[in-house]
């Protein structure tokens, strides 16, 4: 499931923005500059759609902030500020769309969809690849090149997904829980390693089981090359 994070201060817009895009993916929302900067850090998000005029921090603070701390996740600011310089100031301190207030519902769609396509590694809004597999995020199916459908559902389809959007790059467990069961969960961390022994298994006529390592003590890198 794509997780994206609404950042903006006005509660009738911020729930407008989560009614269009809820056939997207899954929406947080947080209404100040600090809370969103703190949902922001967690890393678990796929983007960020942030306002520029927020309480406790300001958008331009609050991205600054995240690349600071090398958080890359692709952020698409929302904001009233129409002018040549805000706009510059914006993409220098390291956002990846603008999108200027009011907006067309349609434009916001198409803008989110880009980036998402672009970021995750999408050739088709609905699939992604990794070696030999095929995701189908539509129908939660994975293929391997002839066409076999492996036993990957619910949780474990999920994990995966997530291993192949951050390919090559270090994901805690901690990282990992929050991302698939949630903040919330009455379940323990130990369910990921649980989950992730399932899918290595399931993922072993693919061979791609091969590329997953684990970091003791860590977590778990998905490595493209082995």
């Amino acid at each position: 499931m794509i997780k994206l994070l609404v950042v903006e201060d006005e509660q009738t817009l911020s729930e407008d923005i989560k009614e269009i895009l809820s056939g997207i993916g899954e929406i947080t929302q947080a209404y100040d500059g600090a809370e969103g900067l703190y949902e922001a850090e967690t890393g678990v998000y796929d983007l960020i759609l942030l306002d520029l005029m927020l309480p406790e921090k300001n958008g331009y603070q609050v991205l600054a902030e995240l690349r600071q701390q090398n958080i890359q996740t692709p952020v698409l600011i929302l904001t009233a500020k129409d002018g040549l310089e805000d706009k510059v100031t914006g993409f220098q301190k390291g956002a990846d769309d603008y999108l200027t207030k009011p907006f067309y519902r349609e434009e916001l769609i198409l803008r989110v969809k880009a980036l998402l396509k672009r970021s995750l590694g999408l050739y088709d809004e609905n699939l992604l690849t990794f070696g030999p597999l095929t995701c189908n995020l539509a129908k939660n199916e994975v293929s391997c090149q002839d066409g076999q459908l492996l036993p990957i559902q619910g949780k474990e389809f999920e994990l995966l997904v997530y291993f192949i959007q951050n390919k090559d790059v270090i994901i805690t467990k901690e990282q990992i829980f929050d991302r698939i069961w949630g903040f919330d969960s009455e379940t323990t961390i130990t369910v990921v390693e649980v989950y992730m022994s399932h899918l290595r298994k399931h993922l072993k006529p693919s061979g791609v089981d091969k590329h997953f390592k684990t970091l003791r003590n860590v977590g778990y890198i998905l490595q493209e090359k082995i």
